[in-house]
């Protein structure tokens, strides 16, 4: 059986700090090196303590070429200027976890064309893609609710969304709004109207109803929790309940990760698994819909390895039937 031999540039931040907690028990996997200047000739569980026991590697401040994939888990503006300093051999396929290529206007670097990399909307365009701009945490939770919407036809009117994410959203730079004595027992908006994620979801929406053209309303909020994302959205919609648990269901059904409810869903039901929950009611003449997610995992990481399986050829769920923390 052959390994996926494997590199991570930015391994000392969350979104590497969860690669490296499901590439260590992916059976295909081989990480070759894990890049952070920063924490070069440390061991990698000095820096993600709950690796203790599972690694012995240490970080690395050198990059090899002997890989066959090549994780980008850098900040946003970083991954392109990474690429700009450090060419990469075009035989290695790239996973970028920034949001540098996921626009269709942003999407070529050099030889590079970046398949936008979501599953549930270009599954197969990703099974043969080189190069995938993995999407945005924010995104990932609203187009789940959204997608089998706009695939029938049936998204004709503005979208009211509520969305609120942990903390672990915002990065492990500290900021104003990152220190746990802010965060503890605080809620906030920010972005209202303007939060960078709608570009893609927009994208998204008319690449499967070419005449979408309503409002996509977005208040994004800052949960006094560590991570998940709940978004919770609403429309004017002639569909019954029935029709739209119908179409849904459809959607959904060759996706192994996206799943519908028919009861109330909430945030520990997601969180530690590459899960994705929908739920709907029908409230008078509003369809209203709420999607879950990890933000770390089907947000970024664990949405990551599903795309790098699709490239190469694995089941979509190998190393990701991943259990969550439960009560």
């Amino acid at each position: 059986m052959e390994v996926i031999r494997i590199g991570i540039v930015g391994g000392a931040g969350y979104t590497g700090g969860e690669l490296l907690r499901i590439l260590i028990n992916h059976s295909r996997a081989e990480i070759v090196f894990v890049h952070s200047k920063s924490n070069a000739g440390k061991p990698v569980s000095d820096v993600h303590t709950d690796l203790i026991g599972d690694t012995d590697s240490k970080f690395s401040d050198t990059l090899s070429q002997d890989i066959d994939v090549l994780f980008l888990c850098v900040g946003h503006g970083d991954a392109k200027k990474f690429l700009d300093a450090n060419p990469i051999a075009e035989r290695i396929k790239i996973i970028d976890l920034s949001q540098d290529f996921r626009l269709s206007q942003n999407s070529v670097h050099g030889n590079r064309n970046f398949v936008y990399g979501l599953p549930e909307l270009n599954k197969e365009n990703i099974k043969n893609a080189d190069n995938i701009a993995n999407p945005g945490c924010f995104a990932s939770c609203i187009q789940i609710g959204l997608l089998p919407l706009a695939a029938s036809g049936n998204l004709n009117a503005e979208v009211h969304i509520n969305a609120t994410t942990g903390s672990t959203g915002a990065g492990q730079s500290l900021g104003a709004t990152t220190h746990f004595s802010w965060r503890n027992n605080n809620l906030s908006i920010y972005k209202a109207f303007e939060h960078q994620h709608l570009n893609e979801i927009g994208e998204s929406l008319l690449q499967l109803q070419k005449d979408f053209n309503k409002e996509l309303s977005f208040i994004p909020q800052r949960g006094n929790f560590t991570r998940g994302i709940l978004a919770a959205m609403y429309l004017e919609s002639d569909l019954s309940l029935e029709e739209a648990q119908q179409i849904y269901t459809n959607y959904y059904a060759s996706h192994p990760f996206t799943h519908m409810s028919k009861k109330n869903i909430d945030l520990k039901q997601v969180v530690n698994t590459n899960k994705a929950l929908v739920y709907l009611e029908k409230h008078g003449s509003k369809l209203f819909i709420v999607s879950i997610i990890d933000n770390l995992l089907k947000g970024a990481s664990g949405h990551a390895v599903q795309n790098m399986n699709l490239m190469f050829g694995l089941e979509e769920t190998e190393g990701l039937r991943l259990k969550g923390a439960g009560f």
